[in-house]
């Protein structure tokens, strides 16, 4: 029988028997298993991070992948813990919005609130579960084991702002996802949207301290040298960067910061709303 890969994305580091006990647990259940570590450094109970890791990394694992991600401020609360099956892979941890966005962009096909105690240890920790229940539960599923035998299925995951763009006349509403080392203003917009309202080689940002005209090019490089541009990333998300530069600093972007995009015939729409420093790229 052929086992899929599991991931594992959490923020319990490495100096802890915390990684090791889950990565047991799955062995014991599934001996055969083959064990991916996307991290262990997200920042503590940042599920924003877990989720944008998560979301880069997935798509580059084999179909059928199960990708168990344990990023929890909320372990022991009401919350759920849910298994998601999409059109290519599984995902397995806490409704919190740590699997929203890689489970969106994979495509949601069903969703299991995980409930049935058959597929978890037999002794479950209020503070632990990323070992009792999450690492079992994906085991269990390497197996063979259905999805409908997990629990019942339910229609809606948590999705945070972070996982989710409004569309405001002509205008996309989104966020500023992550700011990597190099000071890359990474957005959750990605190709797909800019295309829905029309945007090509041009356009509009604000963002909270700054107003932005922006070519879009396909490299860094391909600006000037501390100029400004637009880049889809290599994960596919909207950038806003600064060739040798950092974007984050030039215009005090903040992670979780609304991000507003037009294009070049509604950019009055964001433009005109307040004094904001603005910055041009032709």
């Amino acid at each position: 029988m052929h086992y899929p890969v599991i991931s594992l994305t959490t923020d319990f580091g490495l100096r802890d028997p915390y990684v090791a006990e889950m990565k047991a647990v799955i062995l014991s259940i599934c001996p055969d298993a083959t064990i991916v570590d996307i991290t262990h450094e997200i920042n503590k109970f940042n599920v924003r991070m877990g989720a944008f890791i998560l979301a880069s990394a997935s798509p580059y694992f084999p179909e059928r992948t199960i990708h168990v991600a344990v990023v929890d401020p909320g372990v022991g609360m009401r919350r759920k813990a849910v298994l998601i099956r999409t059109k290519r892979a599984f995902y397995v941890g806490p409704d919190n919005g740590v699997l929203a966005l890689a489970a969106k962009n994979d495509g949601i096909e069903h969703i299991y609130e995980i409930t049935s105690r058959k597929v978890m240890l037999s002794k479950i920790s209020s503070t632990f579960h990323g070992r009792d229940i999450f690492a079992p539960v994906s085991a269990h599923l390497a197996k063979g084991k259905p999805p409908k035998q997990f629990g019942t299925e339910i229609r809606q995951i948590v999705t945070p702002a972070f996982a989710t763009i409004t569309k405001k006349k002509e205008v996309l509403i989104g966020e500023v996802l992550h700011i990597d080392g190099f000071g890359n203003i990474i957005t959750n917009l990605r190709q797909k949207e800019l295309e829905f309202i029309g945007i090509k080689g041009l356009l509009f940002a604000r963002l909270k301290n700054a107003k932005l005209k922006l070519r879009i090019h396909k490299t860094y490089a391909d600006a000037k040298a501390q100029e400004p541009l637009a880049v889809m990333g290599s994960h596919g998300f909207l950038e806003i960067s600064i060739n040798q530069g950092s974007a984050a600093e030039a215009f005090k972007a903040e992670i979780s910061g609304e991000v507003a995009i037009s294009s070049i015939g509604h950019h009055n729409e964001i433009f005109d709303s307040d004094n904001r420093k603005e910055a041009s790229c032709q």
